[in-house]
């Protein structure tokens, strides 16, 4: 489909927008997923159909403008359909993350007061459902059926007959999907909860269309973004990130959309569907580059030498200062060794967009040089959620997040916190004026991070507010940076760095499984986790590796003393959010004693 008018300004709603994309994308393919080992397309038509008649019969079962419907699914063509199917009934989508407790669902009913909930799986509804029970919501409408015995106060309905015959429909909703406004609430996005319970942040049609349409400008002009665009959906649909940028955007590009069928088999399904555009969080980078680095040590001298020439000729490039020598040294490269590695990612990858949490600069020069474009984004649920972008035009720096999206005005407080407005700032947080008062003001998001614009006008952040430690000096530091220093250490895979009133820096560490089963077996020790966590001789390894960071950081910077992780930091123990960031605050609780300790003697 051709991009018309990058910027898109003109659509009145995120509805609107749809339909008429899907009009221009006609029977060509819009949604894949994979079945029976084959990739198979839903057509922009079909699609629209699907979204028509589940606009309608939400409608016939007595939804009316305005209600909240909360959205259970993993990534899928239903998801999609669900999502523009709620809106086009003038409902508000509730996405949420499939990895929610009961708890979780509990307080996310209770406080959107849903009337309905479409849920994915019968595995999903076991946990789900019981929080039903409990809330005001009386529909629940499963994409697979559910086994009922009996039904009681909540009707439970079958996703397929609610989906067909939607040929009928098309004009009904569109029509009444002309009535939506940008001004209209679109989605409640409920935070990830790093700092506490999650709020829902009010998005309307605006903000995602301003996102998109900020978003879409940035690949039109700096990639020449075309007719044949694949992103491939892998973030969670329920995060503000992929809701904007996986789905809303390659809607708004007229792109297809792949949907990626997990963690453990992303690399086969890039390399399948040959994307073009990938939304990922820097955790996934950080493990790609583990294993594309140890990859290559197993394939002898001239895979290691390549490699080695690739980062020293790549950081040369990125600051610009590649000398005559170094060209025949990179004009090899290109022939030999760039295209393997892009062909591992399918070939035609034109950007690789990181958002969702900090990027180590060191990880961006990493993939710059082996020949793959990744730009570090920058924002938040409450922002749309994109507010920047790095660009390649503008001159990419891994140590910024790019000059703001077209239309975005930023500032920077007195006291160094980036101030954000524009038409992606949200409406507030649902049901909590307090807290809305607190991070609007007259007009302006107040963002909660630190950070200054450099001379090129993009934006560096030096750390979130609420998470600087404060030591017993009065010297701020950074978590973020420290522990992102740390991460990049193979033998460490997870960490969390505590000083707050105290003289000096703490770390809780988690050891990465794969270099303590291979260190082990060198040593002819145990690969016991909690045997090796006990053995002197392996906690002098990974003291290496913290004294190695701690001479790249300043005095009030340093770790001086850690302890080991009784276990990962994961988003089923709630140490994790979805979005791969770690709970701060739960981490300092559960390890309350052991991080006491460190500080005696």
């Amino acid at each position: 489909m051709k991009l018309e008018n990058p910027h898109l300004d003109h659509f009145t709603s995120l509805v609107a927008m749809f339909f008429d994309r899907a009009e221009k994308g006609g029977d060509s393919p819009f949604l894949w997923r994979k079945a029976d080992r084959a990739w198979q397309a839903l057509s922009w038509n079909e699609v629209a159909n699907q979204v028509a008649a589940l606009a309608h019969n939400l409608r016939k079962l007595g939804l009316k403008e305005g209600d909240r419907v909360v959205l259970v699914s993993e990534n899928r063509p239903e998801f999609c359909i669900a999502d523009l199917g709620i809106m086009a009934a003038g409902c508000v989508t509730v996405p949420t993350y499939t990895t929610n407790t009961e708890r979780d669902h509990q307080h996310i009913l209770d406080n959107s007061g849903a009337r309905a909930v479409i849920v994915s799986t019968a595995k999903l509804a076991r946990v789900l459902m019981p929080a039903v029970m409990r809330s005001d919501a009386k529909l629940v409408i499963s994409m697979e059926p559910l086994r009922v015995g009996q039904q009681g106060d909540v009707e439970i309905c079958d996703w397929a007959p609610l989906v067909t015959d939607g040929a009928t429909y098309v004009e009904e909703t569109k029509a009444r999907g002309l009535g939506v406004k940008r001004d209209d609430l679109a989605c409640l996005i409920y935070t990830s909860g790093t700092g506490g319970a999650p709020r829902g942040v009010m998005q309307h049609h605006g903000a995602i269309l301003h996102n998109a349409a900020g978003a879409a400008e940035v690949l039109v002009n700096d990639f020449g973004i075309g007719e044949e665009e694949v992103f491939l959906s892998f973030l969670p649909l329920s995060h503000a990130y992929e809701h904007s940028g996986g789905q809303f955007l390659p809607i708004m590009v007229g792109a297809q959309i792949y949907y990626s069928e997990g963690l453990e088999k992303l690399v086969a399904n890039i390399e399948e569907t040959r994307p073009t555009i990938m939304v990922v969080v820097p955790r996934l980078f950080e493990v790609i580059r583990a294993r594309m680095i140890k990859a290559l040590e197993k394939q002898g001298k001239l895979a290691n030498w390549m490699l080695a020439q690739a980062l020293r000729v790549g950081e040369k490039d990125y600051e610009r200062r590649m000398g005559v020598l170094d060209r025949p040294v990179d004009m090899l490269l290109n022939r030999l060794f760039r295209p393997k590695i892009q062909k591992r990612f399918g070939g035609r990858m034109k950007a690789l967009v990181s958002g969702g949490a900090p990027l180590n600069p060191e990880i961006g020069v990493f993939f710059h040089s082996i020949g793959l474009t990744l730009l570090q984004g920058y924002g938040q649920t409450e922002a749309g959620p994109v507010i920047s972008c790095n660009r390649p035009k503008t001159g990419l720096k891994m140590d910024t997040v790019g000059p703001p999206l077209m239309n975005t005005e930023v500032r920077i407080a007195d006291d160094g916190e980036i101030c954000v407005r524009g038409e992606l700032v949200m409406k507030g947080y649902w049901r909590n004026e307090a807290e809305t008062q607190r991070v609007l003001v007259d007009g302006w998001l107040h963002t909660g991070d630190i950070g200054h614009i450099d001379e090129a006008g993009r934006i560096v952040i030096t750390d979130r507010k609420k998470d600087l430690i404060v030591n017993d000096k009065g010297d701020n530091v950074s978590p973020q940076r420290v522990e992102g220093m740390l991460t990049l250490q193979p033998e460490i895979l997870q960490a969390m760095v505590y000083g707050d009133k105290r003289p000096h820096l703490v770390g809780i560490l988690v050891p990465d499984p794969e270099w303590a089963s291979e260190w082990a077996e060198e040593q002819g020790l145990p690969k016991d986790m909690k045997l090796l966590r006990e053995h002197e001789k392996f906690r002098a390894a990974v003291r290496a590796a913290v004294d190695r960071v701690n001479g790249q950081l300043s005095v009030i910077e340093k770790v001086r003393k850690f302890d080991f992780a009784d276990e990962p930091f994961t988003i089923e123990n709630e140490q994790m959010t979805p979005s791969m960031k770690i709970r701060r605050h739960v981490l300092r609780q559960v390890y309350e004693e052991k991080i006491a300790s460190l500080y005696k003697a």
